[in-house]
């Protein structure tokens, strides 16, 4: 086989599923605890801590801004339904890539998620000290200094709670899938509860003048918020890595993408609609505890401030879990083909990877602790942009290559909606500015000195061929 054709390998969906079905993940999760996992691993992110990004870039229009970015994310759910119910594996976008695209564009995109997810995760984290010095203000009156709780960048020298939310999640998804899936169905009951909560409160102080001008910044301004929010809507993104540890996922795959992307948008416009209604876009910027401050704004009192802001300790918490749990099982499916290193995919007696779950856990620890949150918000964008694209071309390569494949779920409307959600995808893309690009850049050429230095030598497919001859 030549160079530029080794590059292009695909891993037949056939071989794919049989690796999975032989996985030795515990399966242990039915549809409730796949569409929590896909809800817990999104709700929260957008709205606890991005939110205040967003918001003064996009005027009272960032709801169009979530809108936008959910319609982004529907299209690509629906490719990424049709091919979790096709090749129900861990390694989501990843292996339906190799599946179609071939191995170099399945590493490229495998390492997409891997900024996707570990960044997100380090986002999310980053958030968490301010809603907590919330919480500890309004009950004890106390607050951990900036120093030590807010992002470099914006008074912080190293963010603590951050780190220490990251080992947390950490110490859970060590204990096994079932704890783990148990713990995020409890938290993710909560912090929509503490969200309805919120949106009750805020409607009392609607005011229409806060929508005014609804668009400041026009289309510009709406594209720059769809960019930054878009990455908080990869939940479902993450119950497609548990394509192992769902008992029946041709079937429930599909079903909890495409309720977890349903419930997950709703939720956003409408509380980003009330908060904006209820104090203004300006005054969401002024707060990393954006919606603790406007109610405490709106009620005059600190108990409601209190109250929302334990959810969004909660919330932020379960991201972090969910979201850290998607990327440790991607790098078990990039190990088991020989990618990176085998230990990264090796379980212990829990099922668990652990020496997969506890690099992650230290490494995105220490870069949620030193990092910037606008810097990791949009990091998180592009790669998840770039990883959805190639889900959207996927899904149409493999209706062309696979007709017979058997599919407990199929694309409407095949090919308009994933080529949509591609061009929305690369719309978006255009929205985020130079540093993200060079940042992307820099981490995607590391990538390629990666694969070219290990990745293709170690390849399974690789070795097969070589045995062959």
């Amino acid at each position: 086989m030549s160079f530029a054709r080794s590059l292009l390998r695909v891993k037949p969906a056939e071989q794919l599923s049989a690796d999975g079905s032989h996985s030795e993940l515990n399966r242990t999760l039915g549809l409730v605890p796949l569409v929590a996992l896909s809800v817990g691993a999104t709700l929260g992110t957008g709205i606890f801590v991005v939110l205040a990004e967003a918001a003064p870039a996009a005027g009272p229009a960032v709801v169009v801004s979530f809108v936008l970015a959910g319609l982004a994310a529907l299209c690509s759910a629906l490719s990424y339904a049709e091919l979790a119910g096709s090749v129900p594996v861990s390694g989501s976008a990843y292996s339906y890539t190799y599946a179609t695209l071939g191995e170099i564009i399945a590493w490229i995109c495998g390492w997409c998620l891997l900024l996707e997810y570990g960044v997100s995760v380090a986002a999310v984290a980053v958030g968490w000290g301010g809603y907590l010095n919330e919480f500890l203000q309004g009950t004890i009156g106390v607050t951990i200094p900036d120093a030590l709780a807010a992002p470099p960048g914006e008074g912080g020298i190293v963010n603590v709670p951050a780190a220490i939310v990251v080992l947390m999640a950490t110490g859970v998804l060590l204990l096994g899938v079932r704890e783990s899936a148990w713990a995020t169905t409890v938290t993710t009951v909560l912090k929509i509860a503490v969200l309805v909560f919120f949106v009750a409160v805020a409607f009392t102080a609607f005011n229409s003048g806060n929508l005014v001008p609804f668009a400041p910044a026009g289309i510009a301004g709406i594209s720059v918020g769809a960019s930054a929010v878009f990455f908080s809507f990869i939940g479902f993104d993450a119950a497609s890595t548990a394509g192992e540890e769902a008992r029946n996922p041709k079937r429930d795959l599909p079903r909890a993408i495409i309720l977890s992307l349903i419930i997950v948008t709703a939720i956003y416009v409408l509380v980003a609609f009330a908060a904006v209604a209820a104090v203004g876009s300006g005054v969401l910027g002024e707060s990393d505890a954006s919606l603790a401050a406007a109610l405490r704004l709106v009620t005059g009192q600190s108990w409601p401030a209190v109250v929302l802001a334990l959810g969004a300790v909660i919330a932020i918490a379960s991201v972090v879990l969910t979201v850290l749990y998607g990327q440790t099982r991607i790098l078990v499916s990039m190990s088991r083909d020989g990618l990176v290193p085998p230990m990264l995919s090796q379980v212990n007696r829990r099922s668990v990877p652990a020496r997969n779950t506890l690099l992650v856990g230290v490494l995105v620890a220490l870069l949620a602790s030193v990092v910037p949150l606008n810097q990791l918000a949009e990091a998180t964008s592009i790669g998840t942009l770039v990883a959805f694209g190639l889900v959207n071309i996927g899904v149409v390569v493999l209706r062309r290559t696979k007709p017979e494949l058997q599919r407990s779920f199929r694309t409407p409307f095949m090919p308009f909606v994933p080529l949509l959600g591609l061009a929305l995808c690369a719309y978006l893309i255009t929205g985020l500015d130079a540093v993200t690009w060079m940042t992307f850049a820099i981490w995607t050429a590391i990538g390629l000195g990666v694969y070219f230095g290990y990745g293709r030598r170690k390849s399974r497919l690789n070795q097969l061929e070589h045995a062959v001859r």
